[in-house]
């Protein structure tokens, strides 16, 4: 039996991209990833989860990661309604990494608030039988779906790395970040529009481009 876990990092962040990641390995090799320590990512240090990361490329059959950047994240968001529009998104994605590795079984970590609705968006793009689990919190329940969130976790902070090294301290890159937001503050008064690295249709981009926009106007 081969299994496939699926999950995503950085849903939520206004800056950098939104990366899906699947694993696919045999059955026969699913407690290897509890010796290995493998488990939420969130819960695990970014130093720890790099060398988690490496731990379970060797041992998987394959792996494979789609980023999805801010560009075509805003341009789905702005169709429609955005949490809908989104969660159609990453699932359609998450289909593309089943269909490259071609389990028998996906476990995936369910975006919609109704995890069947999510399955079924995943289902009507597969061209092949499989079977699909999909279900909130997946990645503290399978440790394959860990795995899957320890790599896109990975991958996602080697994307904002970069970016730090190129435009200076942004932070996280989500909008609980103090560091993020003053990132944000700074970008829209010193040009008057975002980098394409940012998520232009996410709230807190527009709330402080609008913000920073009626200031500039009282001034004049």
């Amino acid at each position: 039996m081969r299994i496939v876990g699926v999950d995503d990092a950085g849903r939520g962040a206004v800056i950098g991209p939104l990366v899906i990641a699947g694993v696919l390995i045999d059955e026969k090799n699913l407690p290897r990833l509890r010796e290995l320590g493998v488990r939420d990512s969130k819960r695990l240090s970014p130093h720890r989860r790099e060398q988690l990361a490496e731990e379970i490329k060797k041992l998987v059959l394959k792996y494979h990661i789609i980023k999805l950047l801010p560009p075509e994240i805003d341009k789905v968001v702005e169709t429609g309604r955005k949490l809908h529009r989104l969660n159609r998104l990453e699932a359609q994605t998450m289909a593309k990494v089943i269909t490259v590795l071609k389990p028998d079984i996906a476990y995936v970590d369910a975006s919609d608030v109704l995890a069947d609705r999510f399955k079924d968006h995943i289902e009507e793009i597969l061209s092949f039988d499989v079977q699909i689990v999909s279900e909130h919190k997946a990645d503290a329940k399978y440790p394959v779906v860990s795995a899957a969130s320890i790599i896109a976790k990975v991958e996602r902070d080697k994307a904002i790395a970069k970016l730090r090294e190129r435009h200076g301290d942004l932070g996280c890159g989500y909008p609980t970040d103090v560091k993020t937001i003053e990132f944000l503050e700074n970008r829209i008064q010193k040009f008057g529009f975002y980098p394409d690295f940012v998520r232009k249709s996410w709230k807190p981009a527009k709330r402080l481009k609008t913000k920073t926009e009626a200031k500039q106007t009282k001034l004049v």
